[in-house]
């Protein structure tokens, strides 16, 4: 057997931009390196079928997109668009080497792209509010011959969020003001572009971050189907809406009790991926009912859903199993790619399913991880609350090793895990992930600690050594937990948020943090919502002692979070420590960086906890 350590999270290959060949015959996908800095990423190409091995086409490719005859793609290698035919050859379409961030293939030979404006910008001054226009992502157009891409300008100075292209060439763009979150996501709109004409129709407002237009055809109208935070809210479950250009949105899933995460267009119209709890289904949508309906479960997590031709494929991750690439067979999902074979020969600890009920009686349900080769009767263990992000995250009950607090690296440690999915959650609904607005950290904490309660009750975990760990909101409810109780004896804070008043003000979210908390610093003066369910208020209250890690360039929650509690807990004579990684975001995605916080964090809590 082999053992769980760094080297095996990190030297791993992973699959992703997984694409169906338009006759549904052929399906690519990129494998590349976990974190960077291994051999460059490659293009495969598998039959649909299974009747041949997978096999790599070309390097250092991206954005793979089948051409209309099914038997190329347009691509881009080494920054170049190309075309990667199945015998392996290369063809460059453009010299132009600026940032592509999208290809889409138009009638004729031609391609959409979105590209970064050239619009220069006074040198050495960034304008916000400004009217000169520069800065954001802007549609072009490339055609047979051309050295460069066409801007088009009918979006204006419209920052491009995202765009789709129909099998005669119409583009659907969901665009912004201005290319941040803040406030761009607050100000997206629905165009349909004619990109031989340069003209757009502009089809009215969109919910907060609408994304992922799709089109697909009714049999009698042809549609654009999004995925966005299911009004009136800004923060919290998404929902699906449809729209027929110059007509209303309708609502897709109204009062679901699970949320979509990804569409794609359908031999039959329409399909998504939705999380459901601990798993996921895929679903095509029926046009006479005007409703969803199931076409496959998988046990843990699909993502990146493609279709062509009616073939389906999606990558999907199990309990003990890393993302690979599968394709929809007899209502069965089959095997295409094997990125981690060795993976098969791991320890991994025993992962189980949790279900709980919180004080209100209300059904919780998340995942238990063992320390390999021990039971529950081995109990009571030391446990460990490890807690997502979000609040709209979830676990699924897949492989939990792909992230730089990986659940069963604390596992093989000698820890049982707690994985919770309280109420704010992904993956039961619109109504239950919007239950935390205006009572964050309430009966949110509340969940999490009735999940503690029963893992006590039945013997599996010890109540004198208890722990709490979480990433980015996982980080601010562990600072959460261990400001409002005194049963964690170490808590780790990883890129958490300190206080809410700062956090609307600098993060990257701005009003949607506001809106998640109920109140931002600009509301005027005195005790604010904000200020109630903020940490660093009450970090005199704290008993544990305090990891706390950040990534020096995160702007999502900048490190000045990670200053102010380390400054609080300092003032307060609380035992703490700060790791802060130069050069990481908010994710940490350089090797040493991510091994540093996992030996880290694991030695802390086995000091303190363990």
């Amino acid at each position: 057997m082999i053992a769980i350590s760094t080297e095996l999270l990190h030297e791993g290959l992973s699959t992703s931009q997984v694409t169906v060949s338009p006759d549904g015959r052929r399906i690519a996908y990129v494998v590349g390196n976990v974190v960077p800095g291994g051999p460059p990423s490659s293009v495969w190409f598998a039959p649909a079928d299974g009747s041949a091995a997978p096999h790599p086409l070309a390097e250092r490719v991206s954005l793979p997109r089948w051409l209309p005859s099914s038997d190329a793609l347009v691509c881009l290698v080494g920054g170049r668009l190309s075309v990667v035919r199945l015998n392996g050859s290369v063809t460059e379409l453009s010299p132009y080497d600026g940032w592509i961030g999208e290809i889409l293939p138009l009638p004729g030979g031609s391609y959409a792209l979105v590209v970064e404006d050239d619009a220069p910008e006074p040198e050495g001054v960034r304008v916000w509010n400004g009217t000169d226009g520069a800065g954001g992502d802007r549609l072009a157009v490339v055609r047979p011959g051309d050295a460069a891409p066409r801007t088009l300008t009918a979006l204006g100075t419209r920052h491009v969020a995202a765009a789709a292209a129909r099998e005669d060439g119409t583009l659907a763009v969901v665009s912004w003001d201005e290319p941040a979150d803040e406030p761009g996501a607050f100000t997206a709109r629905l165009h349909v572009v004619d990109a031989d004409a340069d003209t757009a129709l502009d089809c009215g407002a969109l919910p907060h971050a609408a994304s992922r237009p799709v089109w697909w055809h009714d049999g009698s109208h042809w549609h654009v189907a999004l995925i966005a935070t299911a009004p009136p809210h800004t923060f919290g479950g998404r929902t699906v809406l449809d729209i027929v250009p110059g007509e209303a949105p309708v609502d897709l899933t109204p009062d679901a009790a699970s949320c979509p995460t990804e569409l794609v267009a359908s031999g039959r119209g329409l399909a998504g991926v939705f999380a459901n709890g601990l798993d996921s289904i895929v679903r095509e949508l029926d046009v006479s009912s005007g409703k969803f309906t199931d076409v496959a479960r998988t046990e843990g997590l699909a993502s990146t859903l493609a279709c062509g031709g009616g073939t389906l494929a999606a990558r999907i991750s199990d309990r003990y199993r890393p993302n690979d690439v599968f394709v929809l067979r007899d209502g069965e999902f089959a095997r295409i790619s094997d990125t981690r074979p060795h993976y098969r020969e791991v320890a991994w600890g025993t992962q189980e399913r949790l279900t709980w009920r919180a004080a209100d009686e209300l059904a919780l349900d998340g995942l238990l991880l063992l320390p390999p080769g021990r039971t529950r009767e081995d109990g009571p263990f030391p446990l460990l609350v490890l807690l997502h992000g979000g609040p709209y995250g979830r676990y699924a009950d897949q492989l939990q090793f792909n992230s730089h607090l990986a659940p069963q690296w604390f596992a093989d440690a000698g820890f049982a895990v707690l994985l919770p999915n309280p109420r704010g959650s992904e993956g039961r609904g619109p109504a239950f992930a919007a239950s935390v607005l205006g009572d964050l950290g309430g009966a949110e904490l509340g969940d999490v600690l009735a999940g503690v309660d029963a893992l006590v009750a039945d013997g599996t975990a010890d109540p004198a050594r208890l722990s709490v760990a979480g990433w980015s909101h996982g980080g601010y409810l562990a600072a959460w937990a261990a400001a409002r109780t005194d049963r964690f004896r170490a808590a780790v804070v990883g890129a958490g948020i300190a206080d809410w008043g700062l956090q609307s003000g600098v993060g990257e979210l701005g009003r949607e943090d506001a809106a998640l908390v109920g109140s931002a610093g600009w509301d005027g003066p005195g005790q604010r919502p904000h200020d109630t369910v903020s940490p660093v208020r009450y970090a005199k209250d704290i008993t544990a002692p305090v990891l706390i890690l950040h990534g020096e360039d995160d702007i999502n929650v900048p490190v000045a979070q990670a200053t102010y509690l380390h400054r609080a807990l300092r003032v307060h004579g609380i035992p703490h420590e700060l790791a802060v990684y130069p050069g990481e975001g908010h994710a940490l995605t350089g090797r040493a960086a991510q091994e540093d916080a996992m030996r880290r964090a694991r030695d802390f809590l086995l000091r303190h906890a363990g």
